[in-house]
């Protein structure tokens, strides 16, 4: 017997390491076409230029992706300098060329003035929506949209090499920070332009779990037989639901109590002290240690904020 085409109700996270020249769609898609899932998401996406950490959420643990676009992250950047382009990065054209004259004492004090909290205006060649349609759409027609500049916060900024022209940072930021708009912006600062030549995104904040790149899971597949349903080497490597929520505290109620909280009912917590109704809690059972959802204080009960489906987990 075959398998269903409408896939498998599997979950669970993949921390995929997202090759070069790959949209996080396309990951995404081949991930889940490995693993034969009905429904798949990532937490954040990662340019075609760009490398690096891209947890893929499978079933329940896509109820979770939103927290965890929250998260603080950290890139290692490339940047080449005396040169802009149109897009801030090495996919661009190169729309200004200018010497490179700074002095050690500039770049030092671009990286003091970048470091914490700021407007950021972003990228036309971002995925943010004008009318219902990303900025990049217009971007590539030659068309400029008003943009509203969001507050970000870059937390630090390490200077990691200054070779020649390329200077490579590490940077750890808040989410909805733009590293092409932070070189593109330093590089002006700095008197001789600059844009992404490499980017690398090395840490998210609450991931956790070894990344494992396409080649890795295409092995694995190998090993697999889709035609009887046997997938065990893939699944071996699913890690649990909130392996991309991990900061988030937890709490724990009685097992018997797990069916009410999932239908939407409080629950009383295993001894833990009441905290502010704004604190999210990871909600488990207390010695099975099962994650059933999301929750938050509320009259000295555990309310349900986002609940999983236990049978499906």
């Amino acid at each position: 017997m075959g398998r269903r085409k409408s896939g498998r109700d599997i979950s669970g996270v993949i921390v995929l390491d997202k090759p070069l020249e790959l949209t996080s769609n396309a990951a995404l898609q081949q991930v889940r076409r490995f693993f034969d899932a009905r429904k798949g998401g990532h937490t954040g996406a990662l340019d075609p230029l760009a490398t690096g950490v891209l947890p893929l959420c499978f079933g329940e643990a896509t109820k979770l992706s939103h927290f965890a676009l929250e998260a603080d992250k950290t890139y290692v950047v490339t940047a080449k300098l005396g040169q802009r382009t149109s897009t801030s990065d090495a996919e661009g054209e190169v729309v200004e060329e200018r010497p490179i004259g700074f002095a050690d004492a500039q770049l030092s004090a671009a990286l003091e003035h970048f470091t914490g909290e700021q407007a950021q205006s972003p990228s036309m060649f971002s995925a943010l929506k004008h009318e219902g349609r990303p900025l990049y759409y217009y971007a590539r027609q030659g068309i400029d949209v008003p943009r509203k500049s969001r507050t970000i916060t870059i937390h630090n900024i390490t200077l990691l090499e200054l070779k020649d022209d390329l200077l490579t940072l590490e940077v750890t930021c808040s989410k909805g920070t733009y590293i092409r708009t932070l070189v593109d912006d330093m590089g002006q600062y700095l008197g001789c332009g600059a844009h992404v030549q490499a980017l690398r995104r090395t840490w998210i904040e609450g991931v956790v779990g070894d990344m494992v790149t396409p080649e890795e899971l295409a092995a694995k597949a190998a090993q697999c037989d889709p035609e009887s349903g046997d997938f065990a080497a893939l699944d071996a490597l699913l890690l649990p639901c909130d392996a991309v929520i991990q900061q988030i505290p937890e709490v724990f109620i009685e097992p018997a109590d797990a069916p009410r909280f999932t239908a939407g009912n409080p629950a009383q917590a295993v001894n833990a002290e009441p905290q502010a109704e704004d604190v999210i809690l990871r909600v488990k059972t207390a010695g099975e240690e099962q994650l059933l959802g999301l929750g938050f204080w509320r009259d000295n009960k555990i309310m349900p904020k986002r609940v999983l489906s236990i049978a499906k987990i």
